[in-house]
């Protein structure tokens, strides 16, 4: 019998993922010293996944400066510290036959804020720990601060802030670098005529929007060499009128291959408050189908992905390469162990602790 495509190989440039099951990006806004150091709650949730049969496990977004966190209670790569907080993670993650991914990311307008479950809502003052956001234009996200415009000095040092993390991830031992350019944080704030609304080279047209995310594609490919698998995260809508979509989305995203991108972990939202997203299982494949055949690139699906059958229809109908897991995983970090019973396949990567757990044949 053959293996459903689920859990087949899957390589990007010398980076082979075990299966196309990974884990995607989910802020956990759990560093209590603010320092943006990784922690034991990073290692046991992160290795867990790994640990749970995923082909691909990436960290939650993590900023390329201290600005560009979401929280103060953010992960960094933008010291040392850090650095070496995050190879410890990376090793468990390699020891247990998965591939490990960072998600790296500049907040923008959306940095500065309390963690989802503080009493408070909104931007942290300064006052309290929080600092000055900064974003394409002095435009805030509903209830938050207004933030201040980058000028160009300001715009190269997000560049070189990109690469600089990229040095330290490759460091650490990740093998795929993925850029966070979706869900309303500084690269899609750029990409977004909603709310990039500059007149210089950085706004207005298409190519304008989309210029600082091919300066960084090109600046951390040339720091990471050849071998390093690069993805983009996309939100392939806003899901509001006159903002950016689907056509866009595909247009940039050939742009991003040929200047150095492999591939697209395709999103929707995130950009402005009070949109109405039609919410059901796999909502979100259409966007990944129509960038994948628009562009002619690779791509996963992400979005109310939650039973294994499902997810092995969306690869065998050519809809996605892969699929990303966020909330089904979390419910279930040994989703991928439980989806190879249900399809009928024989892994070869149950933990041997867990052996007298594995289902009989």
């Amino acid at each position: 019998m053959s293996i459903p495509t689920l859990f087949t190989p899957y390589s990007v440039r010398s980076v082979t993922m075990r299966n196309r099951l990974w884990v995607a990006p989910m802020c956990e806004y759990s560093v209590e010293k603010h320092d943006g150091v990784p922690t034991d709650w990073h290692l046991v949730h992160l290795g867990g996944f790994a640990k749970g049969g995923a082909g691909l496990v990436i960290t939650e977004a993590t900023a390329v400066s201290a600005e560009g966190r979401i929280s103060p209670e953010d992960t960094g790569i933008y010291s040392d510290e850090q650095r070496d907080a995050w190879s410890r993670i990376v090793a468990f993650i390699h020891s247990q036959g998965a591939v490990a991914g960072i998600q790296l990311s500049h907040a923008g307008r959306k940095a500065s804020t309390w963690r989802p479950w503080a009493p408070e809502r909104g931007t942290v003052p300064q006052s309290e720990g929080g600092w000055l956001a900064v974003a394409p234009s002095a435009v805030a996200f509903t209830g938050y601060a207004v933030p201040a415009e980058l000028d160009r000095a300001g715009i190269d040092g997000i560049v070189a802030d990109f690469a600089a993390a990229t040095r330290r991830s490759i460091d650490a031992g990740f093998d795929v670098l993925e850029l966070h350019a979706a869900h309303g944080y500084l690269l899609h704030q750029f990409l977004s005529p909603l709310s990039n609304l500059r007149t210089d080279e950085y706004g207005g047209s298409l190519e304008n929007r989309a210029r600082l995310l091919l300066e960084v594609i090109a600046a951390v490919r040339a720091e990471a060499g050849e071998a390093a698998a690069l993805f983009v995260r996309f939100s392939a809508t806003d899901w509001a009128d006159g903002g950016w979509d689907q056509e866009q989305t595909a247009t940039v995203a050939g742009w991003a291959r040929d200047a150095g991108a492999d591939f697209f972990d395709i999103s929707t939202g995130g950009l402005v408050s009070g949109t109405t997203i039609p919410l059901a299982p796999g909502y979100q494949v259409p966007f990944a189908d129509f960038v994948k055949h628009a562009s002619s690139v690779e791509v996963s699906a992400v979005g109310l992905i939650t039973e294994a059958r499902q997810a092995e229809e969306i690869i065998t109908s050519g809809r996605a390469d892969a699929v990303m897991l966020a909330r089904a995983i979390m419910r279930d970090p040994h989703f991928p162990l439980r989806a190879a019973h249900e399809l009928g396949v024989e892994l070869d990567y149950w933990p041997a602790q867990y052996l007298r757990a594995k289902w009989p044949a």
